[in-house]
């Protein structure tokens, strides 16, 4: 069965990391798996886009449809994408069939010093407005399947627990 495990959280809260750690599991295990990111699909499709709240809705419909696509034909599909907005995360929810909403829940504090793009240091020297998270709006998700506080966890131990969640959800 395959499935769309959907990675939410602001900038530095750790996607990236967590996708490619859980397709290299998934992997391992023999599945069929691959990685949606947004960061990746933005340079290669439309690297001019804004991150308008219209803009960041159109590049979430996109990617839900990637996904979609993906799912339907047999493929694990892993979403690391910010996606602030609540409205296009239920969007995802509503298109997909078998969703897994993952916050993955990081302090401010913690994703500055992690800083892995430069984005929150251009943002405190003034250079950068509107980052999500920071000074631009992230809806934090209401009712995630799994709620991953990445400050707390080792990768390993996050990608245990979505693999647990995937089975409870009977995704695997």
């Amino acid at each position: 069965m395959s499935f769309v495990i959907w990675l939410t959280g602001p900038s530095g809260a750790g996607k990236t990391t967590l996708a490619n750690a859980l397709y290299e599991k998934l992997s391992e295990m023999g599945l069929n798996v691959e990685v949606l990111d947004g960061d990746g699909i933005r340079s290669q499709l439309y690297p001019d886009l804004g991150f308008s709240r219209e803009e960041r809705e159109m590049h979430n419909r996109v990617v839900v449809q990637m996904a979609k696509l993906l799912a339907k034909n047999g493929v694990i599909t892993i979403v690391s994408v910010i996606s602030p907005f609540r409205e296009s995360r239920e969007y995802a929810r509503q298109e997909i069939e078998n969703f897994m909403e993952v916050y993955l829940k990081c302090p401010l504090e913690v994703r500055v010093q992690r800083d892995p793009k430069g984005l929150y240091s251009k943002a405190l020297k003034g250079e950068l407005k509107g980052l999500t998270g920071y000074d631009g709006a992230y809806e934090e998700p209401e009712n995630p399947e799994l709620v991953l506080e990445t400050h707390r966890m080792s990768v390993e131990e996050e990608v245990d627990a979505i693999l647990k969640k995937a089975k409870e959800l009977g995704f695997m």
